[in-house]
């Protein structure tokens, strides 16, 4: 039997491990209406924390039914525990992606896509090896990339304001988003294949439909009995959204020459690696990307003027120094980094993660010790990690500056990358390999953003994937350094 934590983890009583399934479908049923309709994910595990007194629980995760018909995980709901997630000699993460269930495979043409695969599989390191090299080949090229296609989104969003009062922030950054990955994965442009215009709405189609039992729409209450039965009784069919996703495959399969030459010379059969760069593309890239950019844009919002002026004020005086934006200035902006860091830390755009214990093990929280058994679901959710009260100061506040200086050592603690954020992604673990080039991203989203203007107003509320973000005002910049 293995432990989390080998040096100190006997040095706290070992307990049984806390909570209830329920009754066989009742019980199930129950939690699942708790999570989504009568309490909210929060509240649903809050409530839980404080009955068994114990962050780690064992509980029912949607959603069940012919879905998923076991629904037993044992939750880790702390910053100690949770990285045990990221152990991959302890744990394994096969076909565990999407949490208790998984899609059909005939949503990504037949095959299991690297990110449902295990480390042990041969075929991961290979895979993600390919998504290593489209990183590497493209290094100097993202910058003036992403550029160019936020010139096209802030001059939209300029547009939508002056002549609506009001402009739809993700709508617009969607489009920026799908093209610029599109061109950094096959140096074209989407409108020059079968996909056109119509990327993000193609993606969103085809994630729609494999990610439905695990949402809610939101409708009013009478309506939450008809939703669950129709999303999570049985699967939605792969082939109501087929065309989307061929569109999307055949628009890589034409433009993605270069990458799927590569990928043969690598060993990979060009048809999977054309399934998983429409994987990678939609739902890694985009589908991560569009909810993380309007949840940066939130926090930033509600930091107010008297942020926007630091963040500007950093920004103009790096960029002038530099004579520019590069990665040297990126690196410089110690603020900026700070803030990109603390929206990932409160709000991470992937806030769940799953394995499966490869071998008997004990995993620790602050005050205990809890074993579990080969076999058994672990599931992590975490913003109650990485708001961990026992580890950050003020945790539920966004603070600015958190990271800044001595606050950098608290780095290990964010999680967002399926990983530490001070540790490296490669091809034999499962964190981000595109790590690194999300942080860079949104640091190079908030420099674009602040060159351009002195601050901004907003309106946000919650949807499916992160907030719906309305922009009110747009305020060009007034000065310059």
């Amino acid at each position: 039997m293995s432990s989390s934590s080998s040096t100190s983890w006997q040095n706290l009583p070992l307990k049984p491990i806390p909570g209830s399934y329920g009754l066989p479908i009742i019980g199930p049923m129950h939690d699942r209406h708790d999570y989504f309709y009568n309490q909210g994910r929060d509240k649903y595990f809050a409530s839980r924390v404080e009955k068994y007194n114990s962050t780690v629980i064992r509980v029912n995760m949607p959603p069940g039914g012919f879905i998923a018909p076991d629904t037993k995980v044992i939750a880790l709901l702390d910053g100690v525990s949770f990285p045990i997630l990221f152990d991959n000699a302890k744990v394994e993460k096969r076909d565990v992606l999407d949490g208790t269930f998984m899609p059909s495979t005939n949503f990504f043409g037949g095959y299991r896509t690297c990110a449902f695969q295990d480390t042990a599989e041969s075929s991961h390191s290979l895979l993600k090896r390919l998504i290593f090299f489209i990183l590497s080949s493209k290094h100097n090229t993202f910058i003036p990339l992403f550029i160019t296609n936020l010139s096209e989104h802030f001059t939209d969003l300029e547009k939508d304001v002056s002549k609506h009062g009001k402009a739809n922030f993700n709508s617009s950054i969607g489009t920026a988003t799908f093209n610029f990955l599109f061109k950094f994965i096959t140096d074209k442009n989407p409108t020059e294949t079968k996909i056109g215009d119509s990327g993000p709405t193609l993606v969103q189609v085809w994630l729609a439909a494999q990610l439905a039992p695990l949402a809610t729409a939101g409708l009013p209450k009478i309506f939450n009995y008809i939703e669950d039965a129709l999303i999570r009784t049985i699967p939605i069919p792969s082939w109501t959204v087929k065309s989307s996703y061929d569109k999307l495959y055949e628009g890589l399969w034409e433009a993605g020459t270069s990458v799927l030459n590569e990928a043969e010379k690598m060993g990979i059969k060009r048809d999977e690696a054309c399934h998983n760069l429409v994987f990678t593309l939609g739902f890694n890239a985009f589908g991560g990307l569009t909810n993380q950019f309007p949840i940066l844009l939130k926090w930033v919002g509600l930091g107010g003027e008297s942020l926007h002026k630091k963040l500007s004020d950093e920004i103009r005086t790096v960029v002038k120094e530099e004579n520019g934006v590069s990665f040297s200035a990126l690196d410089k902006l110690t603020l900026t980094k700070s803030v990109v860091y603390e929206t990932l830390r409160i709000e991470p755009a992937v806030p769940y993660q799953y394995a499966k214990a490869r071998e008997d093990l004990v995993v620790q929280s602050h005050d205990a010790s809890f074993e579990i058994k080969k076999g058994e679901m672990i599931f992590g959710y975490q913003p109650f990690a990485t708001k961990d009260a026992k580890i950050f100061e003020n945790p539920e506040d966004f603070v600015a500056d958190r990271f800044v200086g001595d606050g950098e050592k608290m780095l290990k603690h964010v999680f967002w990358s399926n990983g530490r954020e001070t540790d490296e992604a490669t091809p034999d673990n499962k964190m981000c390999p595109a790590k690194d080039l999300v942080v860079l991203l949104c640091r190079l989203y908030l420099v674009e953003f602040f060159l351009r203007y002195d601050t901004f107003t907003f309106e946000f509320k919650p949807s499916v994937l992160g907030p719906s973000i309305t922009i009110k005002s747009l305020v060009k910049v007034s000065s310059t350094v």
